[in-house]
């Protein structure tokens, strides 16, 4: 039986989640209906709604469902331009579902450079916000994650948004790794919060977009007119129950974060132990996701991890899983200032809630077992 700890991609649905889900499939009906089933089934995405609003600290009328924090996070961006921004400004550190729709959205785009810790550098943006131009960049437009998908490391939504909203521009979070792991209420000044219910035991095909009532929405889909005319297509209603279900369980397991940091700490203290300095953890001296270990060993390239600990029982991954499959050098590693090496054999470990201390002792066994058949290669790396 596989050991599953790639929770940072699509995290193990939690039974509350899959019991809402169950009951709204059961329940069937469109929620634009008017009829009773029809009515039924609005009363479950506005219940669920709420539910939204409550954890992330939003009114309800501002959460914006969607297919998953990919659609909310473009929806996000593709609404720059409506907000007067002519140049965005996007962390070097961001998802691709941020850096690429930035980089598609038509308008120059600034990289935020980040530390060798992985988090931004906010004296950057205070200088940059300090020169900004207002008359030939427009408003700032600012993209920032939560924290980081393959190391972890919490990034200062609070700070940066302060010096965003002084300097009259618009800050958009990806909180898509926050959601069981961390308080959602640290992007409260935030003007647009991107969300996905199955990285926090929720199912695929639910997100959502909680925006300012300020803040300007230009709509991408057309159509029916759902979500206030904000997102045309019917509601996901099972997806959407499962969601907000998913919330409130992570919400009530009162000691998840501690388990999941013991969990972390635990595999990590293991290897570092027997590796030595073969081994490097990535962001360890940040404030940290408690279920997330990045490491790397320079001369063991990631994909030859990532498929011998898959034959040993234990998945895990090389950063985003959602690259089609790929196995690509550690792009979040580059930009932290790590070389080739480092970046090429970059693997992310990711404990979720039905994690146990069995678990993360096993994989620090099966990973120092498949370090020991590739220390010779190692020890040529790092003699090169």
């Amino acid at each position: 039986m596989t050991v599953y700890l790639d929770h940072n991609a699509t995290s193990a649905m939690r039974p509350e989640a899959a019991g809402a889900m169950a009951d709204a499939l059961n329940a069937g009906g469109n929620p634009s209906s008017v009829h009773a089933p029809g009515r039924a089934a609005r009363a479950t995405v506005e219940r669920a709604r709420e539910t939204l609003a409550r954890h992330m600290k939003k009114r309800a009328e501002d959460i914006v469902f969607t297919s998953g924090g990919t659609e909310a996070n473009n929806l996000a961006i593709a609404s720059a331009k409506a907000s007067g921004a002519t140049r965005l400004i996007v962390s070097a550190i961001e998802h691709e579902a941020v850096i690429e729709t930035a980089q598609n959205s038509g308008l120059p785009v600034e990289i935020w450079p980040v530390t060798g810790e992985g988090v931004v550098a906010l004296n950057w943006l205070e200088d940059r916000l300090k020169g900004w131009d207002r008359d030939a960049d427009g408003v700032p437009f600012v993209c920032l994650m939560a924290a980081n998908n393959e190391t972890g490391a919490i990034q200062p939504v609070e700070p940066a948004g302060l010096m965003v909203r002084e300097a009259g521009g618009l800050l958009h979070v990806d909180a898509v790794q926050a959601p069981g792991k961390m308080d959602l209420a640290v992007t409260g000044l935030a003007h647009y919060v991107a969300v996905s219910g199955h990285k926090a035991g929720g199912p695929l095909g639910a997100g959502a977009l909680a925006l300012d009532c300020d803040a300007p929405l230009t709509r991408q889909m057309h159509g029916g007119g759902q979500e206030k005319g904000r997102r045309s297509g019917t509601e996901n209603v099972p997806a959407i129950a499962g969601f907000a279900a998913a919330l409130d369980a992570a919400a009530a397991d009162e000691d998840l974060w501690e388990r999941l940091a013991f969990l972390r700490d635990l595999a990590e203290a293991k290897i570092r132990s027997q590796a030595g300095d073969a081994v490097t953890v990535w962001a360890a001296g940040a404030e940290r996701l408690p279920n997330t270990l990045c490491l790397s060993a320079p001369g063991w390239p990631s994909e030859i991890q990532v498929i011998a600990l898959d034959l040993a029982g234990f998945a895990v991954s090389a950063g985003s899983a959602c690259s089609s499959g790929k196995v690509r050098r550690s792009r979040v590693l580059e930009a932290m200032g790590a070389g080739s090496d480092h970046a090429g054999s970059a693997l992310r470990v990711s404990f979720g809630w039905n994690n146990t201390e069995k678990d993360a002792i096993a994989f620090a066994d099966a990973w120092l077992d498949e370090f020991d058949r590739a220390r010779p290669k190692v020890r040529a790396a790092a003699a090169i």
